[in-house]
C-alpha cells in the first residue's frame, strides 16, 4: 500500500499550499537522481512527486482527503504513476535547483511547450437542504480570455507578429557555464521578445498586445446532492486559457454549508435531537418527526429513556462519488431526550404528586456500568446498534 501523502511530504492535513510546495521543494532537492546516488533516492523522489501532484491540486486533494488513495486512482502515467501534464511547478523546481531556466534534462526546450491554464477558485454557500438534494446555480467568475479581436495573436488585425531574430522564435537564449556537476546549459527568457519568440510591431488595440483580456463569465453549475463543507467540485475547462496551445484551466468550487435550525450532519447521517414529555416516554406515543423530506411518524415505545436513538432509514444525505454522482442515502438518527417540566400548574402538580406516592420515595443506586452519555457515544461509534 502507498504511504499517506501528507506523511510522505512531512506536513499536516491542514497544511497550506505554500507549506506543501516548500516541503516538496526540499525533498526534490534532497532526492533528485541527478544529485543523490543512494539506492532509494529515485523511489523517494517519485514518491514525493506523486504526493505533491495530488496535494497541490484542490480537486485531487479534496478527493484524496475524502476517499484516500482510491479517490485519485486512474490519474496514473509518468512519475510514480501520475500524468506529467500538470508539472508546471516541477519545471520551476528544476530551474531553481539546476538553474536551467526551464530546459529539460534531455536538452529539449520546455518554455514553448503547451501549458495548462490556471485554475480559478470560487466559494459557494449552500443552504442545508441544497447540500442534501443538490441544486443548479448560475455563478460569475472573472477570468482571462483570449482576445477576440486578434484571436490571441496580440497583433492588430491585418498585421502579423514576426519571428524574433535574437532567439529565432524559441523564446530563449542559452549559454554554457560550469558548476559542480559539470558543464550546464543555462537557458533564460529572450530579453528582446520577453520569452514569446515573437515581435509585435503593431499591438492589438483591444488587448494591447497581451493576447488576453479580463472578462466576467456566467456559468451554470449543477451541484450534486450530498455536498458538505469538505467537498470540492471541478468545472473542467472554464478556468484561464493555457499557454502555447495548452488546455484551459478549471473552475474549482469550494462549498460552505449553512447550519440548520434543527438538523446536524455526521458524514452521510443526519442527526436530530427530539424532546418528548414524561408521559410520552412512560406511556408510549406516536409522534411526528421532521426530516429533510417532510414529517414522518415515529412510534415511541412504552418506557423510553433519555438517549434512546431511533433510526429512520434512507432519510440522510446522499453519498457523493468522486465523479460527482450521488449514491444511496444515509439515515436520520433521532436522539430522544425526555424533557422534565420546570413549571407546573396546580392540576399538573397534583397529578404528579399522586403518581409519586404510588411510585415510592426511595432513590435506587445505579449499578456500575455504562451511563446515558456512554451509550450515546457507543451508538455513534458503531459499537451499539
Amino acid at each position: 500500500m502507498p504511504r499517506d501523502y501528507y506523511e510522505v511530504l512531512g506536513v499536516s492535513r491542514e497544511a497550506s499550499d505554500d507549506e506543501i510546495k516548500k516541503a516538496y521543494r526540499k525533498l526534490a532537492r534532497q532526492y533528485h537522481p541527478d544529485v543523490n546516488k543512494e539506492d532509494d533516492a529515485t523511489h523517494k523522489f517519485r514518491e514525493a512527486t506523486e504526493a505533491y501532484e495530488v496535494l497541490r491540486d484542490p480537486d485531487k486533494r479534496a478527493r484524496y482527503d475524502r476517499f484516500g488513495h482510491s479517490g485519485v486512482n486512474g490519474q496514473a502515467g509518468g512519475f510514480g504513476g501520475f500524468s506529467s501534464g500538470g508539472f508546471t511547478d516541477l519545471n520551476e523546481i528544476f530551474e531553481e535547483f539546476f538553474n536551467m531556466g526551464g530546459q529539460s534534462r534531455g536538452g529539449r526546450q520546455s518554455r514553448r511547450s503547451p501549458r495548462a491554464g490556471r485554475d480559478i477558485r470560487y466559494d459557494m454557500t449552500l443552504t442545508f437542504e441544497e447540500s442534501i438534494f443538490g441544486v443548479e446555480k448560475e455563478i460569475e467568475v472573472t477570468r482571462l480570455e483570449r482576445c477576440a479581436t486578434c484571436q490571441g495573436s496580440g497583433a492588430e488585425p491585418g498585421t502579423e507578429p514576426r519571428t524574433c531574430v535574437e532567439c529565432q522564435g524559441s523564446g530563449e537564449v542559452r549559454r554554457v557555464r560550469q558548476i559542480f556537476l559539470g558543464n550546464m546549459v543555462e537557458v533564460a527568457p529572450c530579453p528582446r521578445c520577453n520569452g514569446t519568440g515573437k515581435i509585435i510591431d503593431t499591438p492589438c488595440h483591444t488587448c494591447k498586445g497581451q493576447t488576453v483580456v479580463r472578462k466576467t463569465a456566467k456559468l451554470k453549475v449543477k451541484v450534486p446532492g450530498g455536498i458538505d463543507d469538505s467537498s470540492r467540485l471541478r468545472v473542467a475547462g472554464e478556468g484561464e486559457p493555457g499557454e502555447n496551445g495548452g488546455p484551459n484551466g478549471n473552475v474549482v468550487i469550494f462549498f460552505h454549508v449553512q447550519p440548520h435550525e434543527f438538523f446536524r450532519r455526521r458524514e452521510n447521517d443526519i442527526i436530530l435531537d427530539l424532546h418528548i414529555n414524561v408521559a410520552q416516554a412512560a406511556l408510549g406515543a406516536t409522534i411526528n418527526v421532521p426530516t429533510v423530506d417532510g414529517n414522518v411518524t415515529l412510534d415511541i415505545p412504552t418506557g423510553t429513556q433519555s438517549g434512546k436513538v431511533f433510526t429512520l432509514r434512507g432519510k440522510g444525505a446522499p453519498n457523493v462519488r468522486p465523479d460527482g454522482t450521488s449514491l444511496s442515502r444515509g439515515d436520520q438518527l433521532v436522539v430522544v431526550q425526555v424533557a422534565i417540566p420546570t413549571k407546573l400548574n396546580a392540576e399538573q402538580r397534583r397529578l404528579l404528586e399522586e403518581l409519586g406516592r404510588t411510585l415510592g420515595t426511595e432513590a435506587e443506586p445505579q449499578r456500575v456500568g455504562k451511563g446515558f452519555f456512554d451509550r450515546v457515544m457507543d451508538f455513534f461509534s458503531g459499537e451499539q446498534k
